[in-house]
């Protein structure tokens, strides 16, 4: 299966394919303007893997929480691809991406088998954060709280945690990773097994952004 992924959620602009065999991944710490680098990103991954994207079966994208314009950019090229191609795109949420890696680097080290609550900084002193299973399945829905509340419920649940937020819990934590914009790689691997038409395209905000989203995906308090 030739799977391409697209991270734009948060300051990275990332890029990578995989044809099963071979995985290739351009990341990109750019902060704004991610609509001028996407799209010649793509061309560049596909002409570096010799593929077209006629012969895609899958592309993954990230959903969010992330950055209003980041996510909209990401998921309208996935779209887009997607149509013009005729593949079906998968959305996994960043969040989602960060507890599969987390699960995928904890496996890697050969530590204990926990539930995972991944966490990203939101406004206002805020974090986002959703607590997944040992294999990165989501176990609770994704909420919006201070970082105490976070650090109070992963020292009741002895969960591990990952994430940038999770730098944000204070001392007694040892996060699984502290990263931001998620690894793509990881993404692309977590997307090529899930399941297309129940893994949409569509877009969580987390909190309703300065700019007018769709009311859809705003996290629970």
């Amino acid at each position: 299966m030739i799977v391409l992924a697209i991270d734009t959620a948060l300051e990275n602009c990332s890029v990578a394919i995989s044809d099963g065999s071979q995985t290739r991944h351009c990341e990109q710490a750019i902060g704004r303007g991610h609509a001028e680098v996407l799209m010649p990103a793509v061309a560049a991954m596909l002409r570096e893997a010799g593929r077209s994207a006629g012969e895609l079966d899958r592309i993954v994208v990230t959903t969010g929480p992330g950055s209003f314009t980041g996510l909209r950019v990401g998921i309208a090229a996935a779209r887009g691809l997607g149509l013009a191609a005729g593949v079906p795109v998968v959305g996994v949420s960043t969040l989602a991406a960060h507890a599969f890696l987390a699960s995928t680097l904890r496996c890697e080290a050969g530590g204990p088998s926990r539930p995972i609550l991944a966490l990203l900084p939101a406004r206002a002193d805020e974090l986002f954060g959703q607590l997944f299973s040992a294999e990165a399945e989501p176990l609770e829905p994704l909420m919006v709280a201070s970082a105490e509340t976070f650090a109070a419920r992963a020292r009741e649940l002895g969960c591990d945690v990952a994430g940038a937020g999770a730098a944000l819990l204070g001392e007694g934590f040892a996060p699984l990773h502290l990263r931001s914009a998620p690894s793509v790689t990881a993404l692309l691997a977590f997307g090529a097994t899930l399941d297309p038409a129940s893994h949409p395209p569509a877009p969580v905000y987390g909190k309703p952004p300065d700019a007018a989203p769709s009311k859809a995906g705003i996290a629970r308090r």
